[in-house]
């Protein structure tokens, strides 16, 4: 491969890191799913290629240890609110409390979710 493919190789890669770091930034979830074909299809082009331009990869390098990191906090907060959500449907069944004598009660809750047609 030569210095300039191989440039533009890098540059493809770069294009597809920011978007993946705009994707993160705006939610977008549905995004980074297309991107991570095009990057893994990219990443695996440069790694069958020798090496000419070690800057532009220390750039690389930098760019998706950032956009890994938000992964890993995105993956955490979605992780967060699933957990919660599932406190708070548990809470809507029935909700554990203790009386003056330290004896645990359950109370069962009341509200069934129904759903309301309206014309």
């Amino acid at each position: 491969m030569t210095r300039s493919n191989q440039s533009d190789l890098i540059n493809q890669i770069e294009t597809v890191l920011e978007k993946e770091y705009n994707a993160l930034i705006n939610g977008e979830l549905e995004a980074l799913v297309k991107l991570l074909e095009q990057k893994k299809s990219l990443i695996e082009t440069l790694s069958a290629t020798p090496l000419r331009a070690e800057g532009n990869i220390k750039t690389l390098q930098t760019k998706a240890i950032r956009n890994q990191a938000m992964l890993e906090s995105a993956t955490r907060g979605i992780k967060t609110v699933a957990n919660r959500l599932s406190t708070l449907q548990k809470v809507r069944r029935s909700l554990d409390t203790y009386d003056a004598h330290g004896q645990r009660q359950t109370i069962q809750g009341t509200t069934k979710a129904t759903l309301e047609k309206r014309a």
